[in-house]
């Protein structure tokens, strides 16, 4: 986690930045599951605004001497932001040395901002034009099973379908907390645990994604999926006042898919 923005204007110790920045990283690294499955370019710093995609579109407009005028397209990054209050009574608590302050506000922003930058990927966000692993496949996907049991026939079918496409591995299995949930502690062939025969299977890891529903396997190879960040999560101060102090947590990012044949969506049961 970088540094964050006017932190010299805040009313806070180098103890508390240490302790808060603490907190926001321990839930981040558990949170956000995109960022162990894609590759990750950055942090490119607050100024970097776009990713070069590599296309042009012709412009019907002409220029004086040229023949044809093309422009180049680019994906402009996003910024999230997600603000926060935090008491002033424990942040002197704080101080004093204390290691249990309330620290809720911040676990929950941490959170956020890790939900928002996963379902970006994931589910995508059409506003930012960023695509989605479920939905920009070049595969229509498999539907999720009904029984966790029968989880690992599906993933020997995406990894198929994969393989087909001359995609290599290793691969992921990455699942939404409520899939994640169901095949922890599932045994098959008298008493073997199901996660780790489909981790042989994929020779990679299982994630536990909670901004997902339903779930994917994707390749590990690299160069297929990239999250391209400016800013990495910063805490930044806005203001206070006698009792809070207002902080929030920023990044810029946005995502690219180079490989749309790399995922095998895993598509729940949609309810009517």
């Amino acid at each position: 986690m970088s540094g964050g923005l006017n932190r010299a204007l805040a009313p806070l110790s180098e103890r508390a930045w240490q302790q808060i920045e603490s907190e926001a990283r321990d839930i981040l690294r558990i949170h956000l599951a995109a960022r162990r499955i894609v590759d990750f370019e950055g942090p490119l710093g607050w100024d970097y605004s776009a990713v070069d995609l590599g296309k042009v579109e012709p412009l019907e407009g002409k220029v004086p001497g040229t023949g044809a005028v093309r422009k180049r397209q680019v994906r402009s990054l996003i910024e999230v932001r997600v603000p926060f209050d935090l008491d002033r009574a424990e942040i002197e608590r704080i101080d004093r040395g204390s290691t249990s302050a309330d620290l809720d506000a911040v676990r929950e922003a941490a959170r956020d901002l890790a939900a928002a930058e996963d379902a970006a990927i994931f589910e995508g966000y059409a506003d930012g034009d960023i695509p989605s692993m479920l939905t920009d496949s070049e595969d229509p996907g498999l539907p999720f099973p009904e029984e966790p049991a029968e989880l690992a026939d599906t993933v020997s079918a995406a990894l198929g379908r994969l393989r087909r496409a001359g995609v290599d591995g290793p691969y992921a299995l990455v699942l939404g907390a409520e899939e994640f949930e169901a095949l922890e502690g599932t045994l098959v062939d008298g008493g073997y645990p199901l996660e780790k025969h489909i981790e042989h299977l994929l020779e990679g890891p299982i994630v536990w994604a909670p901004a997902l529903r339903g779930g994917l396997v994707a390749s590990l190879r690299g160069g297929d999926f990239r999250l391209v960040c400016g800013r990495d999560a910063s805490i930044g101060y806005a203001h206070h006042d006698e009792s809070h102090v207002r902080l929030y947590l920023e990044e810029s990012f946005t995502f690219v898919m180079d490989g749309p044949e790399a995922v095998i969506p895993l598509l729940p049961e949609i309810e009517d």
